[in-house]
């Protein structure tokens, strides 16, 4: 199995960029489709961004469209999720997670998370 670890977060003004990254360990992570969640306070866990195995199919929610990106180098077993134009509402833990290349069921590997704050 995989092993997920999410580095990067941090607190930033509005407007601003950061770039999350996802290590992955234990098994190489051209196995998995991956993505990226996120939680705010109070609220449930929601979906941000995926992209399949290859890197061929990716898909946002709607509220990042246009400023977030989702990428990854299956090389170096790492997936990125590059944030612009940062909102106070994007301010959550993000989560990456993994599942089998082709499921369509739920994700089955998680990372702890990794805290971004925006101010306003």
């Amino acid at each position: 199995q995989v092993q997920l670890v999410e580095s990067g977060g941090g607190l930033v003004q509005a407007g601003g960029s950061l770039r999350l990254s996802c290590a992955a360990s234990g098994r190489a992570m051209n196995y998995y489709d991956m993505g990226w969640f996120r939680q705010a306070p109070g609220k449930e866990r929601e979906f941000v961004a995926a992209i399949s195995w290859i890197g061929t199919s990716i898909g946002y929610t709607d509220s990042v469209k246009g400023r977030f990106t989702i990428s990854r180098d299956n090389a170096k077993n790492t997936l990125y999720l590059q944030m612009n134009s940062l909102k106070p509402d994007d301010t959550a833990v993000y989560y990456c997670a993994g599942k089998w290349r082709g499921s369509s069921g739920e994700y089955d590997y998680w990372g702890q998370g990794t805290q971004v704050t925006v101010s306003s």
